[in-house]
């Protein structure tokens, strides 16, 4: 990570006149993955060629894409159906970060999708993530009209929505049609941020993974007030008492009429941390 990424990062997803629909997710994910790397490799001409690079494979798929004919579907296919991801790539962060995505091929649902929207789009191919609870896939046509659902981290394969219907079920839902809305960029990053601060809380080695993607996440447009309590105790995990404290008792504050409880608790562990300063 470094300052200038993290200023690129801010620009990109308040970008779009005010519209998240306009917001470059290709620029965003890539600047996300900029956050896992060492200071001197996410700043000037190294974070330049960074994104360029990152860029320039999508630009070099999508080329791909415009040689192959049939359905719009089965040219992204033929294209990207190598792409596909596996259970053992959600203990990997490299899963979640756009750049190993594209070299290795493999990632989660959420990034394989981006790959797969994000190839379409410069192909002139009409293709949206949809997230349904549980999983992340692709529609593509019109999401008002004809349109069919592929799921990247099975290479691409047709989802029907009797399946579709399924896999939202095993998460205690009923399939609605706001599930198979589309996922707009700043949504999808939201999203992405999240599986990463899941992957980094399993492991306290993992603190200062979990510190970014938080810190990353309160930069968009939105968010939810938990996500200031998680920032607050990866301040806490990485030894950073005084800050930590700091926030939790703004989150405190913030929450006290519609959560008291939550107030409270949040307010009871600032004062341990501020006692470890003593």
């Amino acid at each position: 990570m470094s300052v200038q990424s993290r200023e690129q990062f801010a620009q990109v997803v308040r970008s779009g006149g005010g519209d998240p629909a306009g917001v470059r997710l290709d620029l965003a994910a890539l600047l996300v993955a900029a956050e896992a790397q060492p200071d001197d490799e996410a700043t000037g001409p190294a974070l330049v060629h960074h994104l360029a690079e990152g860029l320039a494979r999508l630009d070099r798929l999508a080329a791909r894409v415009a040689g192959e004919r049939g359905r719009d579907d089965a040219r992204l296919r033929a294209v990207l159906g190598a792409f596909h991801g596996e259970p053992a790539d959600y203990e990997r962060l490299e899963a979640s970060l756009l750049p190993a995505v594209l070299e290795r091929r493999r990632g989660l649902p959420i990034l394989l999708s981006t790959v797969w929207t994000e190839v379409a789009r410069r192909a002139g191919i009409a293709a949206y993530g949809v997230g349904l609870p549980g999983h992340f896939v692709v529609g593509i046509g019109d999401p008002d009209g004809a349109r069919v659902l592929v799921d990247p981290f099975a290479g691409g394969t047709l989802l029907p929505y009797d399946t579709a219907r399924r896999i939202v079920a095993g998460t205690g839902h009923t399939l609605l049609p706001e599930h198979l809305a589309p996922s707009g960029p700043v949504e999808t990053i939201a999203r992405m941020l999240a599986n990463i601060r899941t992957w980094a809380a399993r492991r306290p080695e993992r603190s200062r993974t979990r510190l970014w993607s938080c810190e990353l996440a309160l930069l968009l447009p939105r968010h939810d007030v938990e996500l200031r309590r998680e920032h607050a105790e990866a301040l806490l995990a990485i030894g950073r008492y005084a800050e930590g404290a700091a926030r939790l008792e703004e989150y405190a504050d913030l929450v006290a009429g519609p959560m008291p409880l939550s107030a409270e608790a949040a307010r009871r562990t600032a004062r341990e941390a501020r006692a470890r300063l003593n």
